[in-house]
């Protein structure tokens, strides 16, 4: 499964073994057991990537193999956008901080996780 942290100023992308469901079941016992919300809700999530990065064109392919839980398109000249469907976790349906989590296949969650990871080390080159 991927998991999508968003915070106030970014957010992280990470891929965990755990299955979806008890990954979502435990977030939701530890809420319960420290009396905090939680609100789990259908939802997407995006992010773009650089359109030069080596593998964007497996991850197209990955893409298209896992039908309608990713999808690749171009985003401008520079970069193409990746969107998926899957579960929001946050203390409120219009909190703009929480947590996304996804499902889709073990070979384009891997290829998706390296593009990100190969994306964050080109940028942080670039930030002085």
């Amino acid at each position: 499964m991927l998991k999508l942290t968003y915070t106030e100023t970014s957010f992280d992308l990470e891929r965990l073994t755990q299955s979806l469901e008890d990954w979502v079941t435990g977030r939701v016992v530890l809420a319960m057991r420290v009396g905090h919300c939680v609100c789990v809700e259908k939802s997407t999530a995006a992010f773009l990537l650089p359109v030069d990065l080596p593998g964007v064109d497996l991850l197209r392919t990955e893409a298209q193999r896992d039908g309608n839980q990713i999808n690749v398109c171009a985003g401008d000249a520079e970069s193409i956008e990746v969107s998926m469907s899957g579960s929001w976790l946050s203390v409120g349906s219009s909190a703009e901080e929480g947590v996304f989590v996804t499902a889709m296949s073990d070979r384009t969650e891997f290829v998706l996780c390296k593009l990100w990871q190969e994306a964050q080390r080109s940028t942080s080159f670039l930030i002085p």
